[in-house]
């Protein structure tokens, strides 16, 4: 447990996730929280670059898209300005969520000059990196569009990005697997070693957390059955074949008719490409998990020009 005074207050929400009843999520708190701590360890006690500008200069500044990319992070971007100097406007071209192609112009800044330089890479940063994980996911979305399945993003997250990467991968067309430790309960190989069984494992999640959604990870078909039977609300199915998928999928609704509830959700997680993405889909599963997406982040290209106003 964190000792008390050393915990950071970070803006908490639910948003639209595998789990049902949850709200969106505060942006703005979020990206205030954010921007703060970039421009900390960015700026520090000043930019002493922007200090060779003359104090009342000012300057108009375009940012191009260099590739194709699912626009995402302007209210991080607009947030660092604001931050910085509310004096600064920024002039959106395109929407949050906006696909792009090459050599798109998507936005417009204008305003004093020192401020604007000190807020480009911070701004950039949080621009790039949620485009680039935007993008990916519209990409695995893409792949299961129509088969009644959902791509979710996980845990794997850059640390202290998390609320941001899966606002951006909801942005991208992908669902939200649970937020963090204190949202959903996923019990694993550990824990089911040190309860005993899954019975006992989901029988004590039901009596600490009855309020939240239980899942539970399984490496085989017995292990399957046994979770379904014991009240589970998803599986995870841990490297299964797409042979173990489909008989799970069959075995699920097999003992979903004899249950006196509705039947558990299937998530399939392990090693998932983009190769590998549709033919999971089709087996049956609800979810497939996806790591990759927050994980291995390539960030979109961007480029900002300025132009100094004259004085």
């Amino acid at each position: 447990m964190i000792p008390e005074h050393r915990q950071i207050q970070i803006p908490m929400s639910n948003r639209k996730s595998m789990n049902p009843g949850q709200k969106a999520p505060d942006i703005p708190s979020i990206a205030q929280f954010n921007v703060q701590a970039a421009l900390a360890e960015d700026v520090g006690d000043g930019d002493v670059t922007a200090n060779l500008i003359p104090s009342g200069a000012r300057a108009t500044a375009w940012v191009t898209c260099r590739e194709r990319a699912v626009i995402c992070g302007q209210p991080w971007f607009n947030e660092t300005f604001r931050q910085l100097d509310p004096e600064i406007s920024v002039e959106w071209m395109v929407k949050e969520g906006e696909r792009v192609e090459p050599d798109t112009r998507i936005c417009k800044i204008n305003g004093p000059a020192r401020a604007v330089l000190t807020g480009e890479r911070t701004a950039l940063n949080f621009l790039q990196t949620l485009s680039g994980t935007a993008t990916a996911a519209a990409n695995l979305a893409a792949l299961v569009a129509g088969t009644g399945c959902s791509v979710l993003d996980t845990r794997k997250t850059i640390p202290g990005l998390r609320q941001a990467q899966k606002y951006a991968a909801l942005c991208g067309g992908m669902r939200n697997h649970r937020i963090g430790l204190f949202d959903g309960i996923l019990i694993k190989e550990n824990h089911i070693m040190a309860a005993g069984s899954i019975t006992a494992a989901v029988a004590a999640a039901r009596e600490t957390a009855h309020e939240l959604t239980v899942e539970v990870e399984v490496e085989t078909l017995k292990e399957a059955r046994e979770a379904i039977t014991a009240g589970a609300d998803i599986l995870l199915l841990d490297d299964f074949s797409l042979e173990q998928m489909t008989e799970a999928v069959r075995l699920n609704q097999e003992l979903a008719a004899s249950l006196p509830r509705d039947r558990a959700m299937l998530e399939a997680s392990g090693s998932v490409t983009e190769q590998t993405l549709p033919g999971i889909a089709a087996t049956g599963v609800d979810f497939v998990s996806v790591g990759a997406v927050t994980k291995h982040l390539r960030a979109t290209d961007f480029s900002m020009r300025f132009t100094l106003e004259q004085m």
